[in-house]
């Protein structure tokens, strides 16, 4: 039995940010077609408080494969120069049993959760938006500055994070030719942008609905549990909202279930899930002026493609280590 292992610098050379989103389209379609079977995710909080231990198990007829998703969450670690997320994806033959594969699960966060913010954008943004805005300064604002630059033209992309150094950090590394990439310390800019991200641990909101103006689009990836959320409910009220799983969305999301709970938003304004749209179930935008919002909880069937299209392209370019198990 043999067992593939690739690490986080093979992922990122087998999983470009295009291919990924191409990737999501079909992991949100089949989610979305019940053709994925996602057990809930189980998560604890460490016996210290230190962090969190996530186990995602999930299979699918429309791979040749089943797998898991085993991570640790320490949000400390990015000041200590390490991902916030620590863990790999491992794959099964779905014929079989067989293990085949263990992948990094850190890298695959990173970018298969943009490139499902990517292609909620590339359904729901104006066609027009020019103006990217990114609140946050972790691998998340990296990978998401990529993937939004992916299906939109973009002319200017605004960072905002609680500290200005780290937003300056991230906008050198994220220069890209033609476009004016720059951090700033003022959070309503980056908010007062055509696409706005969330990519922050916030637990309070820190994106106001005032600051967002008419026909934007906006991606909440932070926040993952019932009493945390990064938007206020004034930015609910006046959307049209979108996931990747509304079971997860009503099992996980604060930023959804407290407007609910105040009575702020109605259920009506949840349109439903980016597979739906995909698969023309429910309507996409309506006009210029609406304001959609994508919420990102993240789901396994996006880790089993993103997973799947690696260990496929890492057979075929004979990349990562071959051991025997």
């Amino acid at each position: 039995m043999e067992i593939t292992i690739i690490n986080g610098e093979q992922v990122r050379q087998l999983l470009p940010m295009r291919v990924c989103i191409k990737a999501m389209h079909a992991a949100m379609h089949a989610t979305s077609q019940d053709k994925v079977d996602i057990p809930p995710r189980l998560g604890n909080p460490l016996i210290d408080g230190s962090g969190y231990f996530f186990l995602m198990p999930g299979s699918t007829t429309e791979l040749p494969f089943y797998g898991t998703k085993i991570i640790g969450q320490h949000p400390a670690n990015p000041d200590n120069g390490l991902p916030a997320i620590q863990g790999f994806v491992a794959l099964f033959d779905r014929k079989t049993g067989s293990p085949v594969a263990l992948i990094d699960g850190a890298e695959i966060t990173a970018i298969r959760t943009a490139a499902a913010s990517g292609l909620a954008t590339q359904l729901l943004a104006n066609p027009e938006a020019a103006t990217c805005g990114i609140l946050g300064t972790g691998i998340q604002a990296v990978t998401h500055i990529e993937a939004i630059c992916c299906v939109r033209d973009i002319e200017e992309v605004r960072i905002w994070g609680r500290s200005y150094e780290k937003a300056k950090h991230v906008a050198q590394r994220c220069q890209r030719p033609g476009i004016k990439v720059f951090a700033t310390e003022d959070i309503r800019a980056a908010a007062n942008c055509d696409i706005v991200n969330t990519v922050t641990a916030a637990i309070q909101p820190i994106l106001l609905g005032e600051w967002v103006t008419e026909g934007a689009h906006v991606n909440l990836i932070g926040a993952h549990n019932k009493a945390t959320r990064e938007a206020d409910s004034q930015l609910l009220a006046k959307s049209t909202i979108y996931c990747d799983s509304l079971v997860s969305l009503f099992n996980e999301s604060g930023d959804i279930l407290i407007p609910l709970e105040e009575g702020a938003i109605e259920k009506e304004q949840i349109e439903g899930e980016i597979g739906q749209l995909i698969g023309g179930e429910i309507r996409g935008r309506q006009t210029p002026e609406q304001i959609t919002l994508y919420k990102s909880l993240g789901i396994i069937s996006q880790d089993l493609w993103a997973a799947a299209t690696i260990l496929e392209a890492a057979r075929e370019k004979q990349i990562g280590t071959v051991i025997n198990f």
